[in-house]
């Protein structure tokens, strides 16, 4: 499986951004993707994700601000409105084959983009 984000870049608070992930999965089957995010000195944070049935989990430090959708199988969005100073970081494109007990758990994928980095500045 490969993952490949583009977009992010630099915007002031209060601004939006919009992150594009373009999967190939080989012929393998993907249950889940997320966006997840990750800041100097902090721990992975899956901000959002979707699941095969188009079902959504958002993190409460981005609900009602960012929109994860999925248009066809191979490709990714996230839309980032609103956005904030500590929404700084790097962003990765994961994904993953089984159902996971627990929401939102950045240990459960398997397969991670090379990241994307979103500055947002005051």
């Amino acid at each position: 499986v490969k993952l490949v984000e583009s977009g992010g870049g630099s915007a002031q608070a209060g601004g939006s951004l919009n992150l594009t992930c373009v999967v190939s999965a080989y012929g393998r089957k993907l249950y889940q993707m997320a966006w997840v995010r990750q800041a100097p000195g902090v721990e992975r944070e899956v901000v959002a994700e979707i699941d095969i049935d188009l079902r959504t989990n958002y993190a409460d430090s981005v609900k009602g601000r960012f929109i994860i959708s999925q248009i066809d199988p191979n490709t990714l969005y996230l839309e980032m409105n609103s956005l904030r100073v500590g929404d700084t970081a790097m962003y990765y494109c994961a994904a993953k084959e089984s159902r996971f007990p627990v929401v939102l758990h950045p240990g459960s994928y398997t397969y991670w983009g090379q990241g994307a980095l979103v500055t947002v500045s005051s």
